[in-house]
């Protein structure tokens, strides 16, 4: 029976009506105490007279209530009134994700970013073991704050009911259609033969409302009820035919949650979600990397064409080929900080050996790196626009030399710096990581402070200045205590005014090209990430999307693992999945025994001068080369 405006369900007043299903009737209401908005669910009595059913949904609503995900749509309160049985929630803006796909299929990168969402929620619930039973689009709501799953685990607990053909929903989307046995339509297998279930079902639930978002077409269709059923017990789903990026890994996900055994499909929603955020951006085999007698690779350099990734307006990067190839670095040494040159050229890194740490070299067509002399102790180099010159920091300074050789040439004090850039102008930006970014020219002087760090804001460092293309605007890393004001900034040379372009990200690095649209190139929980910029007005266009997976070896500081040539050659450091065992062997090349047990991504080990322990430093290298026929 529906409820007039105006009538209480203890301190809740009803205000309107917002939607009606199997279970009951859902209202907008006041919370007369707290005087916050709520929705409050009113069960039918069919369901509210059972006593079993009520006292198993009081013990699941409990549960549900103390799961607090920012993905999970908050139960505040459940009580009886009347002998009629409530619960009351979040109130959210936004519209449900049904409501989402009557408009078509959602593109790529958003997809799976709410995809990742979602199978967030339902892997906290399923650590906290509640399972929804009851994944569809319209229990999935759209908000300015992101995702938000509806309805629970309300039918974990509740009684067994039988299955029909007309168990159909008159919701708009905050109710439970069916809530005990779940929607059909993305109902698993296992659920309409009475199996006991358990969360995979969610899985299977999941995995149909993917399909659905990036298709715009239900996985399972059926002219009856029992068509439907027949398609869903022994029918694959159609091909899902999209192109944007990684299609045939997306595919292999989706089809994974369908499995018609549970003990096929994925086994963790956490699994999933992992999958979701590290997509693998075409196909490749990798060659095995190069040995060294007593080491495997444990990590490697990334070199690609930028432009395969991002060369669609607002889509994500197409399928192009992939190899892999290795780069070893110097004899005794290890990797540490990489630039490549404009002209993609030249690659400049940084390298220890025999404990002095130093620029080195090494053109990408010969494979051969030289030691730059005169960069003892250099950190964080970057290139001038001309390819000549490479800026870096030592001892406390902030030099430049020259790419033939010659000596450094110091151009200030820079006693914190976290990063430099240089312009066409021979402008020279660089971070103080306790003060701001200063400017310098690139003749020498007294560097000017540019921006500077308001500690009673809570910002804590700005740092990583990266140049745009027009020389005058500059993207950098602003870290703060408030996580609404952590991001990547767009800040000019000609004003003090900025704003913030990306959140959740660190190390920015602007890529080159000739077009109006450029990307701004970050690190996002390890992985590489691209943001189409349009550079006249500094506005971002689309979300951001993925270019590589993780990228390896510690980065303490937040600088960017990476680089890109002004003909959009891009270098990264990514893990390596070897396995690797160190092993001692005497000077013959006999083994004489291992050491620990095997491990992911070794680095190059250091002996102790009692010789009673082994230390790993630091990474050595492979490269990664995207879309390229040489």
């Amino acid at each position: 029976m529906s409820k007039a405006a105006g009538e209480k369900f203890g301190p809740y007043e009803i205000l309107s009506p917002i939607g009606a299903g199997g279970m009951g009737e859902v209202y907008k209401a006041r919370d007369t105490r707290l005087d916050r908005l709520v929705a409050l669910k009113v069960l039918s009595e069919s369901f509210a007279k059972v006593d079993d059913f009520r006292a198993r949904f009081e013990r699941e609503a409990r549960a549900v209530a103390s799961l607090n995900h920012p993905n999970i749509c908050t139960l505040y309160d459940i009580g009886n009134q009347d002998d009629v049985t409530y619960m009351v929630m979040e109130l959210m803006e936004g519209e449900t994700l049904a409501t989402r796909l009557e408009r078509g299929p959602i593109p790529m990168e958003q997809a799976l970013a709410f995809a990742a969402q979602i199978a967030d929620a339902l892997h906290r619930a399923h650590l906290a073991g509640v399972t929804h039973r009851d994944v569809k689009p319209a229990n999935i709501m759209l908000t300015r704050d992101g995702v938000k799953v509806l309805d629970f685990g309300l039918a974990k607990s509740a009684v067994t009911a039988t299955i029909g053909p007309n168990d159909t929903t008159l919701q708009q989307g905050l109710t439970v259609e069916n809530s005990i046995i779940g929607t059909p339509q993305y109902m698993a297998p296992e659920q309409f033969e009475k199996q006991e279930v358990d969360a995979r079902c969610d899985v299977w639930a999941f995995g149909a409302v993917l399909y659905e978002m990036v298709t715009g077409n239900k996985a399972f269709k059926g002219t009856s009820y029992v068509t439907l059923m027949s398609a869903i017990v022994s029918a694959d789903p159609p091909a899902m035919n999209i192109k944007p990026i990684a299609s045939s890994w997306l595919e292999r996900v989706v089809r994974r949650c369908l499995a018609k055994d549970p003990d096929d499909r994925w086994q963790s929603m956490r699994d999933i979600a992992l999958e979701l955020r590290a997509p693998v951006v075409g196909s490749t085999i990798a060659p095995k990397t190069k040995q060294r007698p007593w080491i495997v690779l444990g990590a490697c350099l990334g070199v690609g064409l930028l432009g395969f990734a991002i060369a669609y307006f607002g889509t994500p990067p197409p399928e192009l080929p992939l190899r892999v190839s290795s780069i070893l670095p110097p004899d005794a040494s290890d990797f540490n900080e990489n630039a490549i040159s404009p002209d993609g050229r030249l690659l400049a890194f940084t390298a220890t050996t025999a404990s002095k740490r130093q620029i080195w070299l090494r053109p990408l067509s010969s494979g051969i790196a030289r030691p730059l002399d005169g960069t003892a102790q250099a950190m964080d180099p970057f290139w001038s626009p001309d390819g000549r010159w490479i800026g870096f920091f030592a001892s406390g300074k902030l030099k430049k030399i020259e790419v033939t050789g010659g000596s450094a040439e110091t151009l200030c004090d820079a006693p914190n710096a976290r990063g430099g850039t240089w312009n066409a102008e021979g402008v020279i930006l660089f971070s103080d990581r306790n003060t701001g970014l200063l400017r310098i020219s690139a003749h020498g002087g007294s560097p000017t402070q540019l921006t500077t760090i308001d500690q009673s804001a809570g910002e804590t460092t700005h740092r990583w200045p990266s140049f745009l293309p027009d020389g005058r605007r500059y993207v950098y890393l602003l870290n703060a205590s408030k996580l609404n004001m952590t991001g990547i900034y767009l800040g000019s040379l000609d004003s003090p005014e900025r704003k913030r372009l990306i959140a959740d990200a660190t190390a920015p690095v602007f890529s080159k090209g000739s077009d109006d649209n450029r990307y701004v190139l970050f690190e996002r929980q390890g992985m590489l990430m691209a943001q189409q910029l349009k550079v006249p007005s500094g506005v971002t266009i689309g979300g951001p999307f993925p270019i590589a997976e993780k990228l390896g070896g510690e980065n303490s500081r937040g600088q960017p693992r990476f680089s890109v040539s002004g003909n959009g050659l891009l270098i990264f450091e990514t893990g390596s999945p070897n396995q690797v065992q160190l092993t001692w062997m005497d000077r013959s090349g006999e083994l004489l025994g291992t050491v620990g047990e095997a491990v992911q991504g070794s680095m190059y080990p250091q002996l102790s001068s009692s010789e009673s322990h082994v230390h790993s430093p630091s990474p050595m290298v492979q490269t990664l080369t995207f879309g390229c026929e040489t």
